[in-house]
């Protein structure tokens, strides 16, 4: 018999039955206690008030704090376990001090475990379909509904905040993330965790860091120079700690040039918790730890799922004097600064009901200012729906629903998944979800006076022949993404480029709406009338495309991500896969490699700084819509452009200029901002530095004010470790897509 080890499972389910106990204890003596305690007076700083906390914690508290108590699936689960709320991860309180447990769940476009916990959760429409709102207020919503539902739920931590650049489109998680442009998208989701934070929710930002594909996610060793990493995939992650102010950070599962993102010392400390001054956590992705000492020494806080390496190992090695307490203590500390700050210890959620029709038009809103309108020859929309007869909605599951991303992000449908059979339509991991939103549905309420016929598609010559009847066609078209696994290639499956094709050969008056996670390739774009890009849109997607069809929106989102011609055309003409399993002595090798803590396999980022737009600028290669691109129902034109370099706070430069609508219909333009860097500093033709979103009335004109950050006209000295603006002359470019830029001046900066 394994005697210590019972003896630790002993002691555990003793731990868990005091743990229970202190539960019972009436919440009136409970609040007593914790108002007694110095460190419950709210006036004092998070950091003070975690200080105090520390010094009165035993060695097994601390440890306690450092690691999960398991996940059914993911290894043992631990006693201590029974207080979970049934999500992704759980730390456990310590009721005698007055410290609640932690309660993750994953959160990436809506709360994930409400399945285990018998609740409803809005689905928003994808993270990629925010970014391409480049709406910070609409990002800020986007994360307080997602907080909201959390604690309605009994959550007080989100597992979402992803901002991986896309560096390969093909990543089977791009519909997580937001898009390829570091100012971007860190702005983006700098606004999103401060949403979910002002709900007393812990946030986080993920995945930390260059983790950006998901072939052999748990082995790659990812190569790229610092120069290019602290410019791209890390500034991106720079600007949303310093303007969404995470409690936490979760490191991925990757190496990155040679270590583990989880024990990489450079990230975690060097950079993190040095350079940018990071006062939270960081946690592991799940069974993303590979060490006690390595891992902690690296700036590793916290160990989720389990208890592998920062559990009984931790204590192990305190007491052996491999791990300094001081260490542990920083952990902690920074665990409970996190708690008291996001003010889950002042403000513990209370399970109750979720405002569901609330929930619907936050959703509908960001999906309709997510909708890309990528073509519209002939002025094909928007649809007049008292001057159209007959629609054909063509298309895999269009008249049931529109599918969603999976993995960890995936949320339950209310009533399950829409192409299963009624109460058979449970979610599995694996396997695609389709919301109960209906395309054919919606369009039908907005014709009442059309015939609206559906076609779903499979049957090539039917679905032609029912779009020659009609005086439009809709094909609704998908892509599906899953965490895991990366997409083969930018092609639609299921031979739905050849039904496009047959659709708009038969009918002239084609759209095709898309509902992708990432970049696919259009063979037949220019043989269709209209094509909008939906992205996964979430539980109101259907009403959203409705209304941007017949025109009860005007379209106002912009590509956060470029949609190459081919892949021949991108950086890495396909994605790096795990070398083949062979065998020696009956072991696979590459696995044997990954035991051992070698890398297994390897990708090399050589395109280096040319991440997304960058890298056609620089390439010269023609893209099929630029990054930055979307049309409008209404035409907007730009002028007067002044750039201001003196006298402004923080060193800034200010670009004054005039956009003006010159169409008769009332619209939203998305302004952007680029600059070109002096040719000494060695950077691609351009960057974005800057946007502004204007509404503007038919024929009218606005003065737009934009200030540009000096960091965003900055390259990363590696020898300095600092950011260094190049003296020089320095163009700026405005306009409507990183391709379309009338606007231009050249100033000159010291």
């Amino acid at each position: 018999m394994d005697l210590p080890r019972l003896f630790h499972r002993i002691v555990l389910l003793a731990l868990s039955i005091l743990i229970v106990s202190a539960a019972l204890v009436p919440a009136s003596a409970q609040s007593g206690a914790r108002q007694k305690a110095p460190w419950m007076n709210a006036a004092l700083s998070p950091d003070e008030r975690a200080a105090l906390v520390l010094k009165e914690m035993t060695i097994d508290e601390k440890v306690s704090m450092l690691h999960g108590t398991g996940l059914k699936g993911l290894g043992p689960v631990s006693p201590l376990a029974v207080g979970s709320n049934g999500g992704a991860g759980y730390v456990v309180g310590i009721p005698r001090l007055g410290i609640p447990a932690i309660q993750m769940s994953d959160a990436a476009y809506g709360v994930r475990q409400s399945g285990e916990n018998g609740r409803y959760s809005t689905a928003l429409p994808a993270d990629l379909a925010a970014a391409a709102s480049w709406d910070l207020d609409a990002a800020y919503e986007y994360g307080a509904l997602i907080g909201r539902e959390l604690r309605a739920q009994g959550y007080n931590m989100s597992l979402g905040g992803g901002v991986n650049l896309t560096r390969e489109p093909r990543d089977g998680r791009t519909f997580e993330y937001l898009g390829e442009d570091p100012i971007l998208a860190g702005r983006m989701v700098g606004s999103l965790i401060r949403g979910t934070q002002a709900q007393h929710v812990i946030g986080d930002i993920k995945h930390y860091a260059v983790n950006d594909q998901e072939s052999g996610r748990n082995a790659v060793n990812a190569n790229i120079d610092k120069r290019s990493m602290r410019e791209s995939d890390l500034l991106a992650f720079e600007i949303g700690v310093r303007e969404g102010n995470p409690a936490a950070v979760m490191c991925a599962y990757n190496r990155v040039n040679g270590d583990y993102a989880c024990e990489n010392k450079y990230l975690l400390t060097d950079v993190l918790k040095k350079d940018w001054n990071f006062k939270g956590f960081v946690v592991s992705d799940w069974e993303a730890t590979h060490s006690t000492v390595k891992a902690s020494a690296a700036g590793l806080d916290q160990e989720e799922p389990g208890e592998i390496f920062f559990g009984g190992a931790m204590k192990d090695a305190v007491q052996s004097g491999r791990v300094p307490i001081a260490e542990v203590d920083d952990h902690v500390r920074r665990i409970l600064r996190s708690m008291f700050a996001c003010g889950v210890i002042d403000d513990p959620p209370l399970k109750s009901v979720v405002d569901v029709v609330g929930g619907f038009e936050v959703a509908r809103n960001i999906a309709e200012h997510s909708i890309v309108l990528l073509r519209n020859e002939q002025a094909q929309l928007p649809l007049d729906a008292s001057r159209i007869h007959s629609i054909a909605v063509i298309g895999p599951h269009s008249d049931v629903g529109m599918i969603s991303g999976a993995g960890s992000a995936q949320v339950d449908p209310p009533g399950g998944n829409a192409i299963m059979p009624p109460g058979k339509g449970q979610t599995k991991w694996g396997k695609p979800v389709w919301f109960p939103t209906s395309p054919l549905k919606a369009i039908r309420a907005k014709a009442p006076g059309a015939k609206v016929q559906f076609d779903p598609g499979t049957d090539h010559s039917s679905a032609a022949a029912l779009a020659k009847t009609a005086d439009v066609a809709i094909v609704f078209a998908y892509q599906w993404e899953i965490e895991g696994a990366d997409l083969d290639n930018l092609s639609l499956p299921e031979h739905q480029d050849e039904l496009i094709a047959a659709v708009a050969a038969a009918n002239p008056h084609t759209i095709v709406v898309l509902e992708t996670g990432s970049p696919v390739t259009m063979p037949w774009a220019s043989q269709v009338n209209g094509i909008l890009e939906a992205w996964y849109a979430g539980t109101q997607g259907a009403e959203a495309v409705a209304n941007v069809i017949f025109g009860e929106v005007n379209p106002s989102a912009k590509l956060p991500i470029t949609f190459p011609r081919s892949e021949a055309d991108l950086p890495h003409r396909t994605v790096v896969h795990p070398p083949r399993e062979s065998t020696t002595n009956g072991e696979p090798d590459d696995w044997k490699k990954i035991a051992a803590g070698l890398p297994a396999f390897q990708t090399t980022y050589d395109e280096q700084l040319k991440v997304g737009y960058k890298w056609y600028d620089a390439e010269k290669k023609d893209v099929l819509f630029p990054f930055g691109y979307g049309l409008s129902y209404s035409t907007y034109s730009y002028s007067n452009l002044r750039v201001i370099t003196g006298g402004t706070p923080g060193g800034k430069v200010r670009l004054n200029f005039t956009v003006t609508n010159t169409s008769n219909r009332t619209g939203v333009e998305i302004a952007e901002v680029y600059a070109a860097l002096p040719a000494v500093a060695a950077e691609p033709p351009k960057r974005l530095v800057g946007w502004s979103k204007i509404k503007l009335n038919p024929a009218e004109s606005k003065e737009v004010a934009v200030e540009v950050d000096p960091q965003y006209l900055s390259i990363f000295d590696v020898d300095r470790n600092a950011w260094q603006l190049v003296p020089g002359d320095y163009m700026f470019l405005v306009g409507g897509s990183s391709q379309s830029l009338p606007l231009k001046e050249s100033v000159s900066l010291k």
